[in-house]
């Protein structure tokens, strides 16, 4: 019965995916059909509607629509700007410093604003003509910008361990965004290793360097939007407040910033940005909300332990099934956005690598990192298309100089899940965890 199930949830689901259906529906109408194997058709649409309505009955789930608020405001209240100015002044003096400049500003503003794709439309959009003003291949810029926005997804805030937390009910939150720092860091650094070869190797210019008044002032502008991160982590793991308080800071904050301090924004301009958090919100949310109730039919069936044991078959050697599960992830990541993903094969691989003594919170960051290459790869990499899109240049141009940017990810990857003192070091000193 259960290899009926699984072949019931997975088959309607990709044949709904093939025709175009959204995908929040696609996992609805998927969940909806295999629970038609052990009850009736109205018992099955009641039990997946009180499932997606208990799912999203969570206290947890209240700092998503308010991060998606904060990262909104900040988008539209000019912190982009200063953030690219104050990355000039970090990476400089590096070879091919503007590439540099884009993967630290990538890094910065991704984590501020929780979105790969916001990141590479406002760091790529001012960084791409100032590249190819220097003489900078656009190909090259727009590798680098594709390859280095979802840096911020590991770098917290992040929304991304919010949803990772719900469906594992409970792994702190905490300990996933402390979690983060590392390996988002060691991501940032591989890539600007990769820039720094390629540039040293075509002779990208150095930036003129910068005089102490201009390296103060730039400095200055950039300490208020990175105050954020230091009143959200500062807070939560001081124990000040939880995540979820913490958002609802966070939106104070760079409502403070944006109305007040840059006066970029203004009070017209709110109706516009809370309605389109909303509708970000919405969509998150359903997906949430169906995921779970497909998440309630799997485990009903039994599904993810009987993936489980067919891949604990395999091999007993937890290399190898680590290997297994990330070139699964990889895969799985070319095809779908990281939200969806993370909800449906979440419960999938955890008790997996339960099983293999893994630490929740070491999956947690583990799957982040690989599903962040995912976003940046073809066929349906979100941050692909709008990384081609901002840098003028097709995909077809841009997937040569991705590749050895893609080389080091998959590297650094490797090191994430098979060091774990990478991501549960700081969590452990930090948090006791």
């Amino acid at each position: 019965m259960e290899l009926q199930s699984a072949l019931t949830l997975f088959g309607v689901f990709g044949l709904l995916m093939v025709l175009g259906v959204p995908i929040a529906f696609a996992i609805g109408i998927a969940s909806v059909v295999t629970f038609t194997l052990f009850m009736t058709f109205d018992q099955s649409v009641y039990i997946t509607a009180q499932q997606m309505a208990s799912g999203l009955d969570s206290f947890t789930l209240l700092a998503i629509p308010f991060f998606i608020l904060a990262g909104n405001i900040m988008n539209r209240g000019g912190i982009a700007l200063r953030l690219i100015e104050f990355a000039k002044v970090l990476g400089g003096r590096l070879p091919g410093s503007l590439a540099h400049c884009n993967v630290l500003a990538n890094m910065m503003f991704g984590s501020i604003s929780g979105s790969a794709v916001a990141s590479a439309a406002a760091v790529g959009g001012v960084m791409a003509p100032l590249q190819k003003k220097e003489g900078y291949d656009p190909a090259y810029s727009a590798a680098v910008n594709i390859a280095s926005c979802p840096t911020g997804l590991l770098i917290p805030p992040s929304t991304t361990f919010i949803v990772y937390s719900l469906i594992t009910n409970g792994t702190s939150i905490a300990a996933l965004f402390v979690a983060g720092y590392v390996p988002g860091i060691l991501m940032g650094l591989g890539l600007m290793l990769v820039a720094g070869i390629i540039a040293k190797k075509r002779g990208y210019p150095v930036a003129p360097r910068p005089s102490l008044r201009e390296v103060i002032r730039k400095t200055a502008d950039a300490v208020l939007p990175l105050g954020l991160i230091v009143i959200v982590m500062g807070g939560i793991i001081g124990g000040v407040f939880t995540a979820t308080e913490a958002s609802a800071a966070a939106v104070v904050y760079t409502l403070i910033l944006a109305l007040v301090v840059y006066r970029e924004i203004g009070v017209k301009d709110l109706p516009g940005i809370i309605l389109e958090s909303a509708v970000t919100t919405s969509i998150v949310l359903l997906m949430i909300g169906c995921s779970i109730a497909m998440s309630k039919v799997m485990a009903f069936a039994d599904i993810p332990y009987t993936i489980s044991d067919i891949l604990l078959g395999l091999s007993e050697n937890p290399l190898v099934l680590l290997l297994v599960i990330n070139l699964a992830l990889l895969v799985v990541g070319t095809f779908m956005d990281m939200t969806p993903a993370l909800l449906i094969f979440t419960p999938i691989f955890l008790p997996v690598v339960k099983d293999l003594g893994m630490d929740p919170v070491h999956f947690g960051v583990m799957m982040t990192f690989n599903l962040c290459i995912g976003i940046c790869t073809p066929p349906v990499g979100s941050a692909l298309f709008v990384g081609c899109s901002v840098g003028n240049v097709s995909i077809g141009k841009v997937l040569k100089p991705l590749l050895p940017f893609y080389a080091v990810l998959a590297a650094m990857l490797l090191l994430v899940t098979f060091v774990p003192a990478i991501s549960l070091t700081l969590p452990r000193l930090l948090l006791g965890y």
